[in-house]
């Protein structure tokens, strides 16, 4: 016997619930399978988002702190202001533009750089910003020639006072 006989044995009435029954059904494995996933990861998504957000204000409010400290912190390493920027002035090139270097209060420096590209030189103080905390002060930026400058530079280490 199968489904079709089965329904034709059955009288008007048992055969309209069966169908009605059979319509419910359906809806629920259509809700079960398509629409409640989709309204749980919607749900998952919206958390993590909130989340995330979360974090990110965070994270923001946490940046300049942190910035801060590890710049202070590699900075106030093993070398002075005047032996990292002699180091580091090699390092990008510019050892032999590098002419004068006096203190210049506390924990200040002052330096004349002479014919050194200027690519170079802005590349090497970004660096010292970034990497080390060293700040400029002053900076005085001369033409010498196309491409090379003459600058005299007053430098400070982070986190020092005055």
């Amino acid at each position: 016997m199968n489904v079709r006989d089965w329904l034709d044995s059955l009288s008007a009435r048992e055969r309209n619930l069966v169908y009605a029954a059979g319509g419910l059904l359906a809806m629920a494995v259509i809700y079960l399978v398509l629409v409640m996933p989709f309204q749980v990861s919607g749900k998952k998504m919206a958390a993590r988002v909130e989340k995330k957000s979360a974090d990110l204000a965070w994270m923001q409010a946490s940046a300049p702190q942190a910035m801060a400290a590890a710049g202070i912190a590699q900075a106030a390493g093993k070398e002075s202001l005047v032996v990292l920027v002699a180091r580091t002035a090699r390092e990008a090139g510019l050892g032999d533009a590098l002419r004068d270097q006096s203190p210049d209060g506390n924990a200040g420096l002052r330096l004349r750089i002479e014919a050194a590209s200027f690519d170079l030189l802005m590349t090497w103080l970004a660096s010292l910003q970034q990497r080390y905390g060293v700040t400029i002060d002053s900076a005085t930026i001369d033409a010498a020639a196309p491409g090379l400058v003459n600058a005299t530079l007053s430098l400070k280490q982070a986190g020092a006072a005055g």
